[in-house]
């Protein structure tokens, strides 16, 4: 056999795996039932129009007497801290014996284009704080706050010092004049007075399509590429289906309010100039006067780790900890790295300052 001979019924034996594999993909695909997400019981215990505030089911003997309150990001769901039973920080951390509660802020529509900041921290927030101290007979509980909802806890913590026992900031931006991500160099440049009149609220489509840019050939190309080669496994195509469903569960954003978060900390960046202000009150940062847990991912292109190791920079607080994951924004909750570590270290930490 001469080697183009030998080289065509290779090419054909790899062609018809090729072909093997997809059929059992799409065979896979045919038998996957509906994905759900965010599946770990709670129990929902107050409610504002479209904001809701939920308590999980303990899953723990032991639980810890201070709560802990998770803040997410307005931008998609909370859902991504409780993905699956196997990769999810919710899980985790109620089984260390942890009392969480979670915001869920909803869906905003064109009702809620003239919702502000205020309305989200002075507004909601404070009210599921006080909701959640009179319900346990406390004064202050703990804060754990992730990306945009950890400057959302940071302020909040600096208006409201004797509410908040103690500040958990997870991928949290907090400077945002650095150079080392691209959504921080095309923010300061946006017009945003044009995108909100123009938009309203700005879509979630618009949204997610200016994340997938900062790595357009990874995240819009391929993964999808990648995901041939997991076709014919159908526990890895339902891990796949199951982050897509959270990717594209994209709510829309308040105009107001992104108006104000663009322009102020994107643009202006007040809060660390301690310019910024919410309600005609100025934040100042070293009111944070409560222990601090600062954690930030070694490879976040959404927020850089020179955006959220500042905090510490700025805080009050004496009693201050940073840690880190050698992982990107969204491996910091899913990656197997930090499902061993990152939960542990959180509860740990908590209940050495009850």
């Amino acid at each position: 056999m001469n080697r183009y001979a030998k080289y065509f019924l290779e090419a054909m034996e790899d062609a018809n795996k090729f072909t093997a594999k997809l059929q059992k993909g799409i065979d896979n695909l045919m038998q996957i039932e509906e994905i759900k997400i965010g599946q770990t019981e709670k129990e929902l215990v107050f409610q504002d129009g479209k904001r809701k505030l939920y308590h999980y089911q303990p899953r723990a003997e032991e639980v810890c007497p201070m709560p802990v309150l998770i803040v997410y990001a307005l931008v998609n769901r909370y859902t991504m801290l409780d993905l699956q039973p196997d990769r999810s920080i919710v899980r985790n951390l109620l089984e260390r014996g942890m009392d969480l509660y979670v915001i869920d802020w909803g869906y905003a529509d064109r009702m809620d284009r003239f919702m502000t900041m205020e309305d989200y921290i002075d507004g909601f927030l404070n009210d599921s704080v006080d909701f959640i101290c009179k319900g346990q007979g406390r004064e202050a509980i703990n804060l754990l706050g992730v990306c945009q909802g950890g400057t959302f806890s940071s302020i909040y913590s600096a208006l409201y010092p004797e509410k908040v026992k103690n500040l958990i900031s997870l991928v949290t931006p907090i400077d945002f004049a650095t150079n080392e991500g691209l959504l921080n160099v095309w923010a300061a440049q946006f017009d945003v007075d044009l995108m909100v009149d123009a938009y309203g609220n700005i879509p979630g489509d618009v949204m997610n399509c200016s994340y997938q840019m900062i790595q357009p050939l990874t995240l819009s190309l391929q993964k999808y590429i990648n995901m041939v080669e997991i076709m014919d496994d159908s526990n890895k195509m339902a891990d796949f289906i199951r982050m897509e469903t959270w990717i594209f569960d994209s709510p829309a954003q308040p105009g107001e309010t992104v108006r104000k978060f663009l322009k102020d900390l994107y643009q202006d960046n007040k809060l660390i100039k301690g310019e910024f202000e919410l309600g005609g009150r100025r934040v100042d940062l070293k009111n944070i006067t409560m222990p601090v847990l600062n954690i930030y991912a070694e490879f976040d292109t959404l927020v850089p780790p020179s955006s959220s190791k500042a905090l510490l920079d700025y805080v009050g607080a004496d009693d201050v900890e940073e840690v880190t994951f050698p992982v990107g924004h969204i491996g910091m909750f899913v990656s197997g790295k930090t499902q061993k570590n990152l939960a542990p270290k959180i509860a740990a930490w908590i209940k050495d300052r009850v």
